[in-house]
Parts: structure tokens; C-alpha cells; sequence
């Protein structure tokens, strides 16, 4: 099991930006963030292979943010700009993340999530 812990949560006003960070135990699979806004289903963010040569993103957030990590210190970020209200939600890290056949994202390790708050 992958030991995920988050950082960098807040409250931000729209258009403005935050960057999240994950310390993870080690890398397994694909990493990825996913958020859970209250009320609604938890959906995958973005996704990054192993080594971080492949990405992907949910479309409501493609060309806003942006998946990285940085192997030696095993740490998975999210950089997210122009940030808007629907961004609101509990942020999530996950490890030994994917996709089904049926365009479902899944994942086998959870962080604790940071929360995103963005006012309009």
C-alpha cells in the first residue's frame, strides 16, 4: 500500500491560482489527483504515468491545470490557474490510478485530501 499525504490547499478568488502537492511512500502505477465536491461523486482531476511521460485530464480542467512529479523526491503535484468556483472541492492523491474501457477512473491508494476553495 502507497502512504499518500497532501498539501497545499486554500482559499482562492476566481481566476487565481494554487498548487497542491503529494509526498508519497513510493510510486506505483500511474498517479493522479481526483476531487469530491460536496454533494457530488468523487471524478478524476489528471493522471500521470510512471516516469511522467504520459498525462491525462478530465475536460473541465484541461489547459487550466497541470500534473507533474518529481521522481527523486517523490512527490506528485497539481498546478491549477485560473482557478474557477466549480474547482471547489476536497482534492484527493491516489496511486495505482487508471482508466476502464468505459472511460472510468479508478485508483487502489488514497491520500487524506486538501481542501479547494475558490469564491467568485
Amino acid at each position: 500500500q502507497v502512504h499518500l499525504v497532501e498539501s497545499g490547499g486554500g482559499s482562492v478568488q476566481a481566476g487565481g491560482s494554487l498548487r497542491l502537492s503529494c509526498a508519497a511512500s513510493s510510486y506505483s502505477g500511474w498517479m493522479g489527483w481526483f476531487r469530491q465536491a460536496p454533494g457530488k461523486e468523487r471524478e478524476g482531476v489528471a493522471l500521470i504515468s510512471t516516469g511522467g511521460s504520459s498525462t491525462r485530464y478530465a475536460d473541465s480542467v484541461k489547459g487550466r491545470f497541470t500534473i507533474s512529479q518529481d521522481n527523486a523526491k517523490n512527490t506528485l503535484s497539481l498546478q491549477m490557474n485560473s482557478l474557477k468556483p466549480e474547482d471547489t472541492a476536497m482534492y484527493v492523491c491516489a496511486a495505482r490510478c487508471g482508466v476502464t474501457g468505459s472511460g472510468r477512473w479508478f485508483a487502489s491508494d488514497w491520500g487524506q485530501g486538501t481542501q479547494v476553495t475558490v469564491s467568485s
